[in-house]
């Protein structure tokens, strides 16, 4: 048996607006195996924002249990919540959120800085390797102003790869890039994920779902479909097809 990353039972999450309840989560029931590749769809208001946010310990349920490699969310308190953030999920934003003045290599440390486990030396070995992982073993020293999106969007990678965390979140990752850079990213998710890395992928994009080995579609706060993808595309094939530009 594989074992569970993420094991979510029967979770509720709603919000008081005024005199009404929104019920943005309405119980649902699933989990995640390691090495799994897994889309969470929805359009907006479908919950999945939601979601993301009880999955990266942002939140907490109303209702239900919310368990990541063998550890239960609920009654933890915000520093044990910020401890698990930190050390077991590497999130990946739209935004990049990298400090502009700040050099790749300071940027994917930044995690390991609040690990007091991890001396100086081996801070900057493991963020040496991270960026070598995602293709940027010779921009170590560029800040952010000086690397193209794509480029920023893999020190992003980098930086949520250098905790060794047991699962990647990506909240729309993709969702900044054109079509070129977004697939070369993409190809990027499936060589981690063919290394053993769990991602869940966060996305209203259904092209970025047909690289991933599974989807969840969430909509009104329920799951509409939970199927595994028996076809799945090849980003990099996807990559090489697309026309030339001419630079």
């Amino acid at each position: 048996m594989a074992k569970e990353i993420i094991k979510i039972d029967n979770l509720k999450r709603e919000f008081t607006m005024g005199s009404e309840t929104v019920h943005a989560l309405k119980g649902i029931s699933y989990s995640i195996t390691e090495g799994e590749f897994v889309t969470i769809m929805g359009s907006s208001g479908s919950g999945k924002s939601t979601m993301l946010n009880i999955l990266g310990c942002l939140d907490q349920p109303t209702s239900g249990t919310y368990e990541i490699d063998g550890v239960k969310m609920k009654d933890l308190s915000k520093n044990e919540l910020a401890t698990i953030r930190n050390e077991k999920i590497g999130f990946i934003f739209q935004s990049y959120n990298l400090l502009a003045r700040t050099t790749a290599i300071e940027n994917v440390e930044l995690p390991l800085l609040y690990n007091s486990k991890v001396t100086s030396e081996e801070r900057r070995e493991r963020a040496i390797k991270a960026l070598e992982m995602v293709g940027l073993g010779e921009r170590l020293h560029h800040t952010p102003s000086q690397l193209s999106g794509g480029q920023q969007q893999r020190v992003a990678i980098a930086r949520s790869l250098v905790n060794n965390p047991v699962m990647i979140l990506a909240d729309e990752a993709t969702g900044n890039l054109d079509t070129r850079t977004s697939y070369e990213i993409m190809a990027l998710f499936q060589e981690l994920n063919k290394q053993g890395i769990t991602i869940t992928f966060v996305t209203h994009e259904p092209d970025i779902a047909t690289f991933s080995s599974r989807t969840i579609v969430l909509k009104d706060g329920d799951i509409i479909q939970d199927y595994k993808n028996d076809n799945v595309q090849s980003a990099a094939e996807q990559l090489a097809k697309l026309p030339q530009e001419n630079h």
